[in-house]
């Protein structure tokens, strides 16, 4: 099967799109040298149809994992399955699961949008718009179903990670995760997972939802010659995942910490009715630098 991507130019950037891999991005280069921005997808990886193995997908209708089988909305039990070979619980939602559409495609900006009834009716659309090196993604996502229900949003980007790569992103506390990944503890911030200042990944893994965020995030990258400095809104929360010996990190906006389904007062989730949206914005800017 031949699979369609989409591209967008600016002046110092290009970015490529799989609409049918569940709106993923496939790159995000420098025009000028090829330097990756994004974790870079060969054509091998374009080819095994996963979008977790590119540079970035959506989260909709909910972030991460949720326990217990489902979820309680207004008119009952929500029955959800495994949707992922690797996790043994339901992960990311359905969007990323799923063929978009293409809305449409001009010279700075594609719009792609998914009409889905998985695990209820709802719409998702992304707006990618790229201006003077400058990536900005909105995700909105609206209730179709006639019965209420819960819905999260957020998106999965995956960074280079190198020796050098320092990461700022101020958030106020954590939550402590059991061997299942799920939060078990809200607490302060430990030293090493401080990033109110630019510093140095953590050598051990980090699979973990941050809280109180102000939304910035500054990604410096010295040994391969650029920085990102991005700015998320409808985003309380980030979720770090720094896996060990790998040459990747995650740091993803999202609206709601993991398992909020399952949290006292459901934080940061929505009770959208019929027509209602949620929605969630990240833009990257690249910047030139030194090594």
């Amino acid at each position: 099967m031949t699979l369609n991507t989409l591209e967008l130019e600016d002046e110092l950037t290009r970015l490529t799109l799989a609409p049918e891999l569940g709106a993923s991005i496939v790159n995000w280069t420098v025009r000028s040298t090829g330097q990756p921005l994004l974790r870079h997808s060969d054509q091998h990886t374009l080819n095994t149809g996963l979008p977790g193995k590119l540079a970035c997908y959506p989260l909709a209708p909910w972030s991460n994992r949720i326990s217990e089988g489902g979820f309680d909305c207004p008119v009952g039990w929500l029955a959800l399955a495994p949707n992922s070979l690797t996790d043994p619980l339901p992960i990311h939602g359905s969007a990323w699961q799923q063929p978009w559409q293409i809305v449409s495609h001009t010279r700075d900006e594609i719009v792609l949008q998914l009409d889905s009834s998985t695990p209820f009716a709802y719409r998702a659309r992304q707006r990618f718009r790229l201006s003077e090196g400058k990536l900005s993604i909105d995700l909105q996502v609206t209730h179709l179903a006639e019965h209420a229900a819960w819905h999260g949003v957020g998106l999965h980007p995956y960074f280079p990670r190198t020796a050098g790569t320092r990461l700022q992103a101020q958030a106020r506390q954590v939550w402590l995760c059991d061997s299942t990944k799920l939060p078990t503890q809200l607490t302060s911030i430990p030293k090493d997972w401080d990033f109110s200042q630019p510093r140095a990944l953590p050598e051990t893994l980090v699979d973990n939802g941050f809280c109180e965020w102000d939304g910035h995030c500054l990604i410096q990258q010295p040994e391969l010659g650029y920085e990102l400095e991005c700015q998320a809104t409808g985003s309380d929360y980030y979720l770090l995942y720094c896996p060990v010996g790998l040459e990747f990190f995650c740091i993803e906006p999202v609206s709601h910490p993991v398992n909020a389904h399952h949290l006292p007062g459901r934080p940061g989730l929505r009770l959208l009715e019929q027509g209602q949206s949620a929605e969630l914005g990240f833009s990257l800017r690249y910047r030139y630098a030194n090594s």
